[in-house]
């Protein structure tokens, strides 16, 4: 990871930096202060207490090396959609039916399984670090981190409700009114780690809440444009099916489909390394269309 040294950062010490900025653990500045070539200042190697200088370039050993490779996830030459990559993060389109990671039944199919060739093929090592999660079924926007300290950052704003995530929706029948807010809780049902349930009050379930606005009809169908504030499991699935209107395709609180029709349109968020934020849309099916 390599820092230009701005005028705001002038005169802070590097541990100022490694804490306040980067929002880093202490275990990921241990790890810094160990590798010989963990924390560079202008070419040379330097302690936590050094103090910068506007103009200064930090460098950080933050990549990942061969060490790092998990090798219970196989390289397999499957097509990425790529929206967004630069030094730090990969954003992708993850079509519908391919899962994130790899799972029982999944070992060769995945999102995880694909990026690990893209970067074998460069021979980039690579640590597979997925920020966002969708369901297999759910195909649109993903979010990785290409090194340790990254997805730290990203977790972190993710957690901290630093993200905005929009979703598309095809689902039965005309929502009534047009546009609104869902609260709910969610927890899991009937003891399974798949089935969730919507809940009237907390403990143990988690609150949920989403604004939807429908984009238009067709017949006995709707376009619903969907945000969710929060982040729990099935939550945008299970928000519609508590309006009455579930999301088509949708083969666990719905009917079987060919497909789930629900798509992760767009996703924002602060870049880990210079704030700025990021906006990042995929393509939207052409299933979609009414």
């Amino acid at each position: 990871m390599t820092i230009d040294i701005i005028s705001r950062l002038d005169g802070l010490t590097v541990k100022e930096i490694l804490y306040n900025e980067l929002g880093l653990s202490h275990g990921q500045v241990v790890k810094l202060k160990k590798d010989e070539q963990g924390i560079v200042l202008n070419g040379e190697r330097v302690t936590v207490v050094h103090r910068v200088t506007a103009g200064d370039v930090l460098e950080l050993a933050t990549e990942d090396s061969e060490g790092d490779i998990n090798e219970m996830i196989e390289p397999v030459n499957i097509p990425v959609d790529i929206i967004y990559e630069d030094d730090y993060i990969l954003c992708v389109n993850k079509p519908s039916s391919m899962p994130t990671h790899p799972s029982h039944g999944h070992h060769y199919d995945t999102l995880a399984n694909a990026l690990c060739y893209y970067y074998k093929e460069q021979g980039r090592p690579f640590v597979f670090r997925a920020v966002n999660r969708l369901d297999s079924e759910t195909s649109g926007v993903v979010l990785i981190a290409k090194d340790r300290t990254s997805a730290f950052k990203l977790g972190a704003s993710l957690k901290n409700g630093g993200f905005k995530k929009e979703y598309l929706a095809l689902v039965k029948g005309r929502p009534e009114p047009g546009e609104g807010c869902i609260e709910t809780y969610i927890r899991r049902s009937r003891e399974s780690i798949i089935f969730r349930e919507n809940a009237e009050t907390g403990i143990p379930s988690e609150y949920a809440k989403s604004f939807y606005k429908v984009e238009r009809n067709d017949n006995d169908r709707s376009l619903v444009r969907v945000n969710p504030v929060t982040g729990r499991t099935h939550q945008i699935r299970l928000h519609l099916c508590h309006i009455g209107h579930p999301i088509i395709g949708d083969s666990l609180y719905a009917e079987a489909g060919d497909r789930l029709m629900l798509h992760a349109l767009s996703l924002e968020f602060p870049h880990p390394v210079t704030s700025e934020v990021i906006r990042v849309e995929s393509d939207l099916p052409l299933c979609f269309n009414i």
